[in-house]
């Protein structure tokens, strides 16, 4: 019954904050275009609900070209770390939760590549829709490693509740507002879970 409510709650606030965001979101992609010029959105795609892929878009952070080995956190742009300090990166993805590929609240929604290191229990995350935020974001964002942060996923599958979502948006509001949680070991940038598989593996 609440996931019928939820989709409705999340069309109606997409709109107005869709209406609402139209010009810092102008502002924003002017920005963007002048400091380094390219493309403003970065279109990636994703894992969505039941494991189906989707396209995300957000601001572009990053310079374009990639030299060879350059580890992303030296890419990200003086105005990407700004937009990714308070999340503004993430303001197109209004249009996701309006096409029914995202909600408010659910799982960050992670690459496909990732799919097949899932166990199991991880891929029960798929079974709703990702979210702008969710219950791993407000229990230490970037700084948990991933075990941790796919449990907290599969915990708010099993606990989809009015309460637990207006507690999750309240506390992201919060982390936006003091800015904890956004780096990973001093990074800007997560570890991606393909390495950390990898790496758990060669450990044992």
């Amino acid at each position: 019954m609440y996931a019928k409510c939820k989709r409705l709650l999340d069309v109606f606030f997409a709109v107005i904050l869709l209406i609402l965001s139209a010009l810092p979101m102008a502002l924003i992609a002017l920005c963007v275009l002048a400091e380094g010029g390219g493309t403003v959105l970065f279109k990636q795609s994703r894992l969505g609900l039941h494991g189906k892929c989707f396209t995300c878009y957000k601001f572009r952070t990053m310079r374009a070209e990639n030299a060879a080995g350059e580890p992303d956190m030296n890419r990200v742009t003086a105005l990407g770390r700004v937009l990714r300090r308070f999340s503004l990166d993430e303001l197109p993805q209004f249009w996701n939760i309006l096409k029914g590929d995202m909600s408010f609240v659910g799982p960050r929604p992670l690459l496909p590549i990732y799919k097949e290191y899932y166990s199991n229990e991880q891929s029960r995350r798929h079974l709703t829709r990702p979210g702008m935020t969710g219950w791993a974001q407000i229990n230490g964002r970037n700084t948990t490693d991933w075990t941790t942060r796919l449990q907290l996923d599969c915990w708010y599958v099993d606990n989809i509740s009015p309460s637990v979502d207006c507690k999750i948006v309240l506390c992201t509001i919060k982390q936006l507002l003091t800015g904890s949680g956004v780096n990973s070991g001093g990074n800007v940038t997560m570890e991606s879970f393909a390495d950390y598989s990898r790496r758990q593996t060669t450990a044992r």
